[in-house]
Order: structure tokens, then C-alpha cells, then sequence
């Protein structure tokens, strides 16, 4: 019914998040060393994939909410807003579904952001053992 929403409300505070990463990391100065390869991935930019994950699926599941008939493009938007029934449904919904859902495009993502350091890694490393051979 609106479960979609709980991944959306994460979705947009990682937006926010990332934007402020963003700005606090331009503030400051960078030193620039062309000699050591860097092993890993800036923090912002794995945000942003999360942040990437969580709309693409928010709005999948919007869409299929939509197609449903769940959501209408009237007041009150959401068809279980109609009765105190229906309501605390959409509730435990969204408590349940939403949250499991949120939790497990998070852990998800981290398992990404553990497996991309690790190939940075490798790959700095073997660029390392090739630049030594050379």
C-alpha cells in the first residue's frame, strides 16, 4: 500500500547526506600525489550509490503501487488513507515491508562498498607489483 515510502524517506536523506559530503569535501584542500595509486573509493560517491539504488527501487515499486490502484492522483494520494482500517494496515505495512525492504538495499550496498575495496585494492596492488617489474 505505501510501503515504497519508507525506502523513498531513506532515499532522499542519503540525497542530503551526500550533497553535504559533497560540499564539506570541496571546502577542503586536496594534496595531490600522481606517484601513489589510490585504493580506494570516495565515500561520496558509494552514497551515491545507494542513493542510486533506493529511487530506482522507489519508484518501481511506486509505479507498481500505481498500477495496482493503491495510489491515486486525488486526495488522499493513497487508497488505504480512506478508513482507520485500512490505515493501520498501511501502517504495519510500511513498518514491516518498507522497513525490510530499506534494511536490505542498505546491506546490499554495504556488501558492494566491501567488495569494491577489496578489487581497489587488488587492482593497486597488481598495478603496484607491474610498476616495480618495469
Amino acid at each position: 500500500m505505501a510501503c515504497f515510502l519508507v525506502p523513498t524517506a531513506e532515499a532522499v536523506i542519503v540525497t542530503l547526506a551526500t550533497k553535504i559530503k559533497e560540499k564539506s569535501d570541496a571546502s577542503k584542500p586536496v594534496k595531490v600525489d600522481a606517484s601513489k595509486v589510490s585504493d580506494k573509493i570516495p565515500f561520496t560517491r558509494k552514497l551515491k550509490w545507494l542513493s542510486g539504488m533506493l529511487w530506482g527501487g522507489s519508484a518501481l515499486l511506486a509505479f507498481e503501487h500505481v498500477w495496482h490502484g493503491e495510489v491515486t492522483p486525488w486526495f488522499p494520494f493513497l487508497t488505504a488513507m480512506g478508513s482507520e482500517a485500512d490505515a493501520m494496515e498501511m501502517l504495519h505495512e510500511m513498518a514491516t515491508a518498507g522497513v525490510m525492504m530499506a534494511v536490505l538495499v542498505t546491506a546490499v550496498w554495504g556488501v558492494m562498498c566491501v567488495a569494491a575495496d577489496i578489487i581497489m585494492k587488488k587492482s593497486a596492488k597488481t598495478e603496484t607489483v607491474k610498476g616495480e617489474a618495469a
